[in-house]
């Protein structure tokens, strides 16, 4: 059973977690997309502790020209508070939002930053609105962008950006970890070393809870229902792993908070 458990979970991951390129490094931007870096490079805060490396990396390397974190107060930012915390007990992230969270990791560990944070944002769809307001109001030059987030939630970011953009944005994904479930001897657990990785238990939550946002019906997140996001393709392996996943597990899949919606 936990075998075939890790299987459905990981065509889940993939497909949530996409990755544009196989590696966020200048050569890889300049073979997909002819360019030696992006305009700008965004960290969406509802990612785990390894969107921070990641985003430190990218700034060493000089991927992009602008760097901007955002995130407010959202359903995943108490465990960010108690990871940092916990963890980097210099690091004091009472009351912080998750960009400044993770505004205060770059700077502490990795030592550096990012150049804008956007703190007010408290949901996937606002993440993208506010980002394009700050974009906008800072005069930003912008025709090209990578969004890191989540692997649970990239896919609904960048369909959540694609129906917000502005023409002429090319749009890089780049999700903040790539992650191999497994059958374990005691029970199902991560490949992969991930920095601030969730249980296990949540990360099925998380992509569980994806499925039914990214179907473009009337009970989703796409323009045949809520209009949150642009139209997703879900393939038939993604659906009928879903599937499976409920058969065994139930119904574990998270509910919209209505405390972060605006």
């Amino acid at each position: 059973m936990n075998r075939a458990a890790a299987e459905l979970i990981n065509t889940l991951g993939r497909f949530c977690g996409q990755r544009d390129v196989k590696s966020l490094d200048c050569s890889s931007l300049y073979e997909r997309y002819g360019i030696d870096r992006a305009d700008v490079m965004v960290l969406f805060g509802g990612s785990i502790l390894a969107g921070g490396d990641v985003l430190a990396e990218a700034i060493r390397q000089r991927i992009a020209s602008v760097y901007i974190i955002v995130g407010g107060a959202g359903h995943t930012t108490e465990t960010l508070r108690k990871t940092v915390q916990s963890e980097y007990p210099s690091i004091r992230t009472a009351g912080l939002t998750e960009a400044e969270i993770f505004q205060k990791y770059l700077q502490e560990i990795h030592g550096c930053e990012a150049d804008y944070l956007e703190t007010r944002s408290t949901n996937c769809g606002n993440n993208i609105t506010y980002l394009l307001n700050l974009i906008r109001e800072n005069r930003i030059d912008c025709k090209s962008i990578i969004l890191c987030q989540d692997a649970t939630m990239q896919k609904r970011m960048d369909a959540g950006f694609r129906k917000n953009r502005p023409q002429g944005i090319s749009v890089i994904n780049y999700a903040s970890y790539s992650a191999t479930v497994r059958d374990e001897a005691d029970g199902l657990g991560i490949s992969e070393k991930i920095h601030g990785m969730w249980e296990i238990g949540r990360y099925i939550n998380l992509l569980m809870g994806e499925v039914p946002r990214l179907r473009d019906d009337e009970n989703g997140y796409g323009p045949a229902g809520k209009g949150f996001i642009a139209h997703v393709d879900i393939p038939e392996d993604v659906e009928k792993a879903f599937s499976g996943l409920k058969n065994i597990y139930g119904d574990q899949i998270r509910e919209a908070n209505p405390l972060y919606a605006q």
